[in-house]
């Protein structure tokens, strides 16, 4: 099997008809301009070792190193082995928050962009592992599946904001209700969700309920982790332009500024219900190492198995035969060769 990497380099070969011509061209000239000077029969006399066939044949060489060299530039591959590659891991699904409530500033920069960071360096410390996003605020809607592609994992988390849901609020249950869809393999050992977020919960369901909803989630074998982002002091909510100016800041129906704080207790309970621990997410290399460390201790289980090519660069040998032969086109004379003139291979000798 065969694959180029650059394939636009192909172009290049248009290059080779040109200079073709360009040869051609060149040639014709010098016959006419010969031909002023001398017929065929004395220029053969003034000049009898030159060969006609040695010129055509230098360009030929010339071209084939052109060829040579854009072959090397396209970067050409061989598939050499066929492997099987079984990966191990865990499904992880991390629950974001994305209410108002976490623009409160009482975290660098901000709750929002601290809980991406943290989300991210999860992610880059993880090898095999599964992961899948949530977004939530009053609803929860999935914002990627379940996956092992984590540069596109980090591409939506990136895009993650405030302004992605309308509906605003801070509906947990719902995030842990949507996360059920996510882990797909029933013979999946371990199903982990992280919920990170201030802890702020607006919804006026019932204690019962929320125990039921992390209950339900528990027999099917997630277990529930949280990470509290912000202080319990708290912050004001500020309302910024499009230029990232604060404006104004959020109040309450009686005109009051709202003051935001981390309802530690809430997502502790959480994940003392859902069978998980609570992390204080403050400080970010301590939560991820936190994480990547209990994440190797969990049951790993072979959830794909692939097989693939792999490819070896082969541009190499090309790069190596455009050199050689340019060397030999430099090398080479127009004049004739002895033993290719004794054998009259191109009826060079004169009857």
């Amino acid at each position: 099997m065969i694959d180029f990497d650059e394939k636009i380099y192909f172009y290049g070969l248009a290059i080779i008809p040109i200079l073709l011509v360009l040869f051609l061209g060149v040639q014709l000239w010098k016959k006419r301009i010969q031909k002023k000077f001398a017929d065929d029969t004395l220029l053969k006399k003034l000049a009898p070792e030159k060969s006609v066939f040695k010129p055509v044949l230098k360009v030929l060489i010339f071209l084939m190193a052109m060829v040579c060299f854009v072959i090397a530039l396209v970067d050409p591959k061989m598939g050499t082995k066929l492997e099987t590659i079984k990966r191990e891991g865990v499904d992880v699904v991390f629950a974001i928050d994305v209410s108002k409530s976490m623009l409160a500033e009482d975290i660098a920069p901000s709750r929002i962009e601290k809980a991406k960071h943290v989300v991210a360096e999860i992610m880059n410390n993880l090898v095999s592992d599964r992961v899948g996003i949530i977004a939530y605020a009053a609803q929860a809607y999935p914002q990627l599946p379940i996956t092992t592609d984590y540069a596109a994992a980090n591409m939506f988390l990136k895009s993650m904001n405030t302004d992605m849901l309308s509906s605003q609020g801070t509906a947990i249950d719902q995030a842990i209700k949507l996360s059920e869809t996510y882990y797909d393999d029933e013979d999946q050992a371990s199903r982990i969700l992280f919920i990170i977020s201030d802890g702020e919960d607006h919804q006026e369901d019932s204690q019962g309920e929320m125990k039921q909803i992390i209950a339900d989630a528990v027999e099917k074998g997630i277990k529930i982790y949280t990470i509290g982002i912000g202080t319990v002091k708290g912050d004001v909510i500020p309302i910024k332009d499009d230029k990232g100016i604060t404006i104004t800041y959020k109040k309450d129906s009686n005109g009051e500024t709202v003051i935001t704080r981390l309802n530690e207790d809430n997502l502790k309970q959480i994940a003392e219900e859902g069978n998980g621990e609570y992390i204080n997410g403050e400080n970010t290399a301590k939560t991820v190492k936190y994480v990547t460390e209990f994440l190797d201790t969990m049951d790993k289980t072979t959830f794909e198995s692939q097989q693939y090519t792999d490819f070896e660069d082969k541009f190499q040998w090309f790069l190596i035969a455009g050199i050689v032969l340019l060397i030999i086109d430099g090398l080479m004379l127009e004049k004739k060769t002895k033993w290719v003139e004794m054998l009259n291979l191109f009826n060079e000798k004169e009857k």
